[in-house]
């Protein structure tokens, strides 16, 4: 791979190869020593336009453990602050020789941007570009869901597995939610069928001619659906310019999953969260923290996921995947 800036475009067989090379990534990460010589001599930038915490940290220490050299950028306190522009910023990087680039940005499209202009010869990681997508972490989602519900007790982590026929229903701020629409492609990709579950103030623009069932009541999609899966998606409140519902008491009542809801789901039914969980609001602690919750898994499987891209970016012969 040249790059990985979107699900959407993602071959069905680069999507596998991504979550099996992190089965091996995932049983390095399970010895004394957890580092690999492979990315020795590489330089990687985290260059982070937007706050984060499991993102960065994870990406950081993917790259550490692959021994390369990781050089973190933020732009506060730098000269983007100061009204540089994105092209001098890369050309920058290009001149102290990054071989990749882990960009997260508010504006959709700037890693896309970064990867098309010329600018760099690195190797472009979308990490998070405005309400557009997520790919990494759609990734380490498919990779939690095919662990857990094909994994098994024989340690293959469910490796050349495809999602077909899982019933995935996301819930919440799907408007705002780079997640949502990374997770709708790449599950698509893989076989699953995917329900999105928010008021119509919430539901992304098109939504109705992507590959999705669109549902406005979360009790519906539970009883309807029979969700696998149930992924809960942190409300947004640092995206909203206006009221998109009358106020939080009614966002829990109406599309949170609360005990009552979680108290209902079948047994198999995995409790997903990107984090950070906004507990009480869009789920409960007793989901949170439930067996069949994975949101510490997919921090832990993140790692994995995001050493298998950067591995696939910056080592081998390069082709295009844009």
């Amino acid at each position: 791979m040249r790059h990985l800036l979107d699900t959407r475009t993602l071959a069905k067989d680069d999507a596998l190869q991504i979550l099996d090379i992190a089965e091996d990534m995932a049983a390095t990460q399970q010895r004394e020593v957890k580092k690999l010589p492979t990315l020795r001599g590489k330089t990687v930038v985290n260059l982070f336009y937007e706050d984060s915490t499991r993102t960065r940290i994870s990406f950081e220490a993917a790259a550490k453990r692959l021994s390369a050299d990781v050089i973190n950028f933020s732009a506060k306190g730098s000269s983007v602050s100061k009204g540089e522009s994105l092209k001098d910023t890369a050309q920058t990087l290009q001149a102290i020789g990054a071989d990749g680039v882990v960009i997260r940005h508010p504006a959709s499209g700037a890693p896309a941007r970064l990867a098309s202009s010329g600018w760099i010869d690195a190797g472009v990681l979308n990490a998070g570009d405005g309400t557009h997508e997520h790919p990494t972490q759609a990734l380490l989602d498919a990779f939690t869901m095919r662990r857990r519900l094909f994994g098994g007790t024989d340690g293959t982590g469910g490796r050349g597995r495809d999602l077909d026929g899982v019933s995935v229903v996301i819930v919440g701020d799907l408007a705002h939610s780079r997640v949502a629409r990374s997770n709708l492609w790449l599950l698509t990709t893989l076989g699953a069928n995917v329900t999105f579950v928010a008021p119509e103030t919430l539901q992304p623009y098109g939504a109705r001619t992507w590959p999705v069932t669109v549902r406005h009541s979360l009790d519906e999609a539970l009883r309807e659906d029979e969700p696998d899966v149930v992924m809960m998606l942190r409300i947004q409140s640092e995206r909203m310019h206006a009221a998109y519902f009358p106020n939080e008491r009614e966002y829990a009542r109406n599309w949170g999953l609360d005990d009552e809801r979680f108290g209902v789901l079948p047994e198999r039914t995995l409790v997903m969260h990107p984090g950070p969980m906004n507990r009480g609001l869009e789920i409960s602690s007793t989901a949170a923290d439930s067996a069949r919750s994975t949101v510490l898994e997919q921090v832990a499987n993140g790692v994995s996921v995001r050493m298998a891209a950067l591995y696939l970016l910056l080592s081998g012969e390069r082709t295009d995947n844009a």
